[in-house]
């Protein structure tokens, strides 16, 4: 309790002092990335989200995919500082897996986020993290990506909790698919008894 008065009293002081904040001293936020994407041997996007404006065009992301690709593709390390990002990646077989953050944000979190990534692909991919597996089930990917980050916050980054919330939600939506059709057969055959009378 007395931490909270004193914090009290310390707020308030500063705001008669009209200062606020200390210059230089940031709010506390909640861990966030600006964009998460893969892309194959080539360099070529299979799967991207960008979750700010640092890159708001189609063209602006695929310049900084490539500039990334060519800076990352021969290096064994798994950090990259460019143009005022923190890039963390790896690569797979014929995969390369990017999370970027600002220049800021902590690597460690950014990498426990591409390790979850990587983990729960590696799950639902049914351990081929390859580009062939990784098209033919571009939905699941998408499923796990969201799980993991919402809007650019992270919300996940334990690859066991991915894999339940992702195998929970194809599950539910087998259900609502089937749901529909049957729906969409009601719908047709009182069409179809309407017309005949």
């Amino acid at each position: 309790m007395r931490g909270a008065v004193g914090f009290e009293e310390t707020r308030r002081a500063r705001g008669r002092r009209g200062g606020g904040r200390s210059p230089g001293l940031q709010e506390p936020s909640l861990y966030t990335i600006k964009a998460v994407f893969i892309l194959d041997n080539d360099g070529h996007r299979l799967l991207a989200k960008y979750y700010d404006d640092t890159f708001p065009s189609m063209k602006e992301q695929m310049a900084f995919e490539k500039n990334v690709f060519n800076k990352t593709s021969r290096t064994d390390s798994e950090i990259a500082f460019f143009g005022g990002v923190t890039i963390v990646y790896k690569s797979g077989t014929d995969l390369f897996l990017y999370v970027v953050g600002s220049s800021y944000e902590n690597e460690l979190m950014l990498m426990s986020v591409l390790t979850c990534l990587f983990e729960s692909l590696n799950h639902v991919l049914r351990k081929n993290v390859e580009k062939r597996w990784l098209l033919e089930n571009m939905d699941g990917a998408f499923l796990v990506l969201d799980e993991i980050v919402d809007g650019g916050v992270i919300l996940e980054s334990d690859p066991q909790q991915v894999i339940q919330k992702v195998n929970f939600r194809a599950d539910d939506s087998g259900l609502t698919e089937h749901s529909v059709a049957q729906v969409l057969q009601s719908a047709k055959e009182q069409i179809k008894w309407s017309l005949l009378k």
